[in-house]
């Protein structure tokens, strides 16, 4: 007999007498072994018998049979709860509004996103309730994160067998009190103005992509930017177009001003003040977005957007928003408390809010194939039909989008069109024939675009980049999940390569392509709204044209 006691005395064999602590211990393989639990997985010739599993007569008879004569063991003490139902009743008392209880296996329960929202948990009081004892952890997302529904946001997990019903309910006590612990405040959609001051000479196009970045940032989190109002950067005019906004009865209203604000008498905040606003902070914690103000009229925000909001970059601006849009509270207490954490500048996985989900809660995005050029460079050839590892080349590359999960596939024709239907036959794609393929890619590009709809992304790849694989393409795929970029590329060598991403609000620039003008010329012109994403494999550069290049990929690994 072992009793152990881990946690704050130490080794303590008198733990399992106390009641602290289920028995735990060596166990002689006869009759009183039976309805102990297994502390160990055992491997015997023909079966496996699993940790966690209470001994049986059959079970005790195997393990003498392999040559056990004991095994350690464990076995619940009067007042002992499972570590499964220890789990469920700490996860049900944690749940707030919004989150929903994964089945309890293995002494974990995780807890999930029901709907679209900000995710709501105190530090502080995560922090106490895992100081109650090492038996009982609790691990969560990060807070103020926009999570879709379905997503993982907290797992509970019981560390022994069992637990002491007193240690549990007082667990289930700091979880559940004053109120749940871990909730999700729902997006609402708001309708937002936005107000540009400018400067004499201003660019007009920066005042153009502020307008646009602010506006793909509000859809993201599911508003709208209703009214912009351009004025001189001078106090009375931006009080003049600040009260316009406001009459007009938009709220949020955001303020981007032709320079930073740095006092509190500034034009920002003597301009708000001058219509009878609130400044109720200036500066925040947090780089990039420490020159941002939080001010209010009435119950109305307001709020002078630090500069770096020009850009979706991640930034605290954007933290500060999106707990606006949930109608959760932005005061001068919550900004300053902002500091550990608050350093951004090597933040890669963070972005302003994960794009909003399709009506079923899931993403759907499509693929455009583009296999309709001349192979002019091949010769007689047409090398779309090549093997490459004992594969027609474009056989190959959709097969691997639809590894990715992409759907539909649309893979568009033109030069050799039947042969390049027939070498496809049996796979889940698409056709779309482009009769002006010999006029540029461009015009193959919008032909695909057309032939798509009713997608919230759509992925264009080059029928002869064979070496693509579905892992690069799922990396594409969560990096346009996890921030707002509209436009994802990969990158390697340092060059951009293919396949490019793209969201469905470029669908209509897509179908206007002409000539041997494709999508790059897209990429080019909306330089804020791009995510680059390295793969470090030149399968991503690498297209086959004439003959020399094929030999060479066929004479190398394409690893």
């Amino acid at each position: 007999d072992c009793g152990l006691d881990l946690g704050r005395g130490g080794v303590d064999p008198a733990a399992s007498a106390r009641g602290d602590l289920m028995w735990f211990g060596t166990l002689a393989l006869d009759e009183s072994a039976v309805g102990a639990v297994l502390v160990h997985t055992h491997r015997l010739p023909g079966r496996v018998m699993r940790k966690g599993v209470p001994l049986t007569e059959a079970g005790i008879g195997a393990l003498r049979e392999a040559g056990f004569e004991s095994v350690v063991a464990a076995r619940l003490e009067p007042g002992d709860i499972d570590e499964d139902a220890a789990a469920d009743r700490i996860a049900r008392a944690a749940a707030g509004p919004g989150l929903h209880l994964s089945k309890s296996l293995t002494g974990r329960c995780n807890l999930h996103a029901m709907v679209r929202g900000v995710f709501r948990v105190d530090r502080a009081r995560v922090d106490a309730l895992n100081q109650h004892g090492w038996e009982l952890t609790l691990g969560t997302a990060a807070p103020d994160k926009v999570v879709e529904p379905g997503e993982l946001l907290a797992t509970v997990k019981v560390i022994p067998f069992a637990v002491a019903d007193g240690l549990l309910r007082a667990v289930e006590a700091a979880a559940a009190e004053p109120q749940p612990l871990l909730a999700l405040a729902p997006l609402r959609p708001h309708s937002a103005a936005l107000v540009l001051s400018r400067q004499p000479r201003a660019v007009e196009s920066l005042l153009t992509r502020a307008e646009q970045v602010q506006r793909t940032r509000l859809s993201a989190l599911g508003s709208t930017l209703d009214r912009v109002e351009e004025c001189a950067h001078t106090e009375s005019s931006v009080a003049e177009a600040l009260r316009a906004c406001l009459d007009a009865g938009h709220d949020p209203v955001l303020f981007l001003g032709a320079s930073a604000i740095v006092d509190t008498r500034d034009v920002f905040p003597a301009a708000l003040r001058a219509i009878g606003g609130v400044v109720e902070h200036v500066g925040m914690p947090v780089d990039p977005g420490n020159l941002m103000v939080m001010g209010r009229h009435g119950d109305r925000t307001v709020i002078g957007v630090p500069g770096c909001a020009r850009s979706l970059k991640p930034s605290g601006f954007d933290r500060v928003l999106r707990r606006r849009l949930a109608d959760l509270p932005v005061d001068a207490d919550f900004i300053q408390r902002l500091g550990v954490g608050g350093l951004m500048l090597e933040s890669t996985g963070a972005g302003p809010a994960p794009r909003p989900p399709s009506p079923d809660g899931t993403h759907s995005v499509a693929a455009l194939v583009l296999a309709a050029g001349c192979s002019s460079r091949m010769g007689a050839r047409h090398k779309l039909l090549e093997p490459i590892d004992g594969t027609p080349m474009v056989r190959r590359t959709v097969e691997r989008l639809t590894e990715a999960g992409l759907s539909p596939v649309v893979v568009v024709t033109g030069h050799g069109a039947a042969d390049v239907r027939a070498v496809l036959g049996g796979l889940p794609c698409r056709f779309a024939h482009n009769p002006g393929f010999a006029e540029g890619m461009g015009t193959s590009l919008a032909v695909g675009a057309a032939a798509v709809s009713g997608v919230d992304a759509v992925l264009v790849a080059l029928a002869d980049m064979p070496d693509v694989s579905s892992e690069h393409v799922g990396l594409l795929l969560d990096a346009w999940h996890r921030s707002s970029a509209s436009i994802v590329v990969p990158f390697a060598e340092g060059r951009r390569g293919n396949p490019v991403l793209f969201s469905a609000e470029h669908l209509p620039a897509l179908r206007q392509c002409t000539g041997d003008v494709g999508a790059r010329a897209l990429v080019e012109l909306e330089p804020a709204r791009v995510e680059v994403v390295p793969i470090e494999h030149v399968g991503i550069l690498r297209d086959i044209d004439t003959p020399d290049d094929l030999a060479a990929r066929r004479a190398v690994s394409p690893e």
